[in-house]
């Protein structure tokens, strides 16, 4: 008998906040891209592995398509358009909650018209009444010919299960990209970076959280002990003072809850040193965003 392994790439694609990332760290079981109720929450393209006796998936998490208001937000939604042209299969996500939107109906579009493989994700099911589903699912049918529709939750795990199923039905007979052990292709430095990002848009108000870079100065070893020194960039003045906090109570807030989820990642206790500093409008600087790790290469 032969056995057959297979192998492609997903991109999960979507408007902002209908829960992308929960769906990614569900689909791999581990967390992978940080969280948040606030949309644009994820800004670059991240890949995550799922693996297992019969086939492997390679996610890719991208930003939310939404219209940009400065030079990030034009990269972000270019990272998600351009991951259309990378992958095998497009999981194109949206809140059961919600009608059909216009951005949505272009992505059901641009899915139609590249012609690959598609399957759409109705999330949020938990959130409501199960006789709204069918419609939902009409209107959303009559945008694309998806090879499947699979509602699920992928804040409580319900019918993610069975979206594994569907992607792997889609698959072709293919090669392990990557070993099984790996479960992202994101370095220490950037989840741990992230992942302050992410308690400082649980613990900030408006447009505070969208103005923060997050860059990790220092990472080494020190007496069985992760030291950690990482300065957090703001764009005013006024944002300094209100991530910092009173007495620096909010900083220290940011310090212990993200200290926690690195020390979870890494499996070590954690030193973690924040410093904030201000550069003004960085969003729209090319030389800080490639700073940054937000430009790539030839871009």
């Amino acid at each position: 008998m032969t056995y057959n392994f297979k192998s492609g790439f997903a991109a999960i694609i979507g408007m902002p906040n209908v829960g992308k990332s929960t769906l990614l760290n569900a689909a791999v079981g581990q967390k992978i891209a940080i969280i948040s109720d606030k949309p644009q929450t994820t800004r670059n393209k991240i890949l995550a592995i799922y693996n297992d006796d019969s086939c492997q998936i390679v996610f890719t998490d991208t930003p939310g398509i939404h219209k940009p208001h400065n030079r990030l937000g034009e990269m972000m939604v270019k990272a998600a358009k351009d991951s259309m042209n990378d992958n095998d299969i497009l999981i194109m996500v949206v809140d059961a909650s919600r009608k059909v939107q216009d951005t949505e109906r272009e992505i059901a579009e641009s899915i139609r018209t590249s012609g690959l493989r598609s399957i759409l994700v109705i999330n949020k099911v938990d959130m409501v009444k199960k006789d709204t589903l069918l419609p939902l699912i009409a209107d959303y049918s009559a945008l694309n010919d998806f090879d499947a529709i699979v509602p699920v939750s992928a804040k409580t795990g319900d019918g993610v299960s069975l979206l594994i199923n569907e992607i792997r039905n889609l698959l072709e007979d293919g090669p392990q990209y990557y070993y099984d052990d790996m479960v992202t292709d994101q370095p220490e430095k950037q989840i741990a970076a992230e992942i302050i990002r992410e308690k400082m848009l649980w613990l900030l108000d408006k447009e505070v959280p969208h103005g923060i870079a997050i860059e990790i100065e220092k990472m080494h070893e020190k007496e069985n002990v992760t030291a950690i020194n990482a300065v957090i960039y703001c764009e005013k003045d006024t944002h300094k003072g209100i991530v910092i906090g009173k007495n620096g109570e909010m900083l220290k807030r940011v310090g212990a809850l993200a200290r926690a989820d690195i020390e979870k990642m890494l499996d070590k206790k954690v030193y973690l040193e924040l410093w904030v500093r201000v550069k003004k409008d960085w969003r729209n600087n090319n030389y800080l965003l490639k700073n940054f790790g937000f430009v790539q290469s030839g871009e």
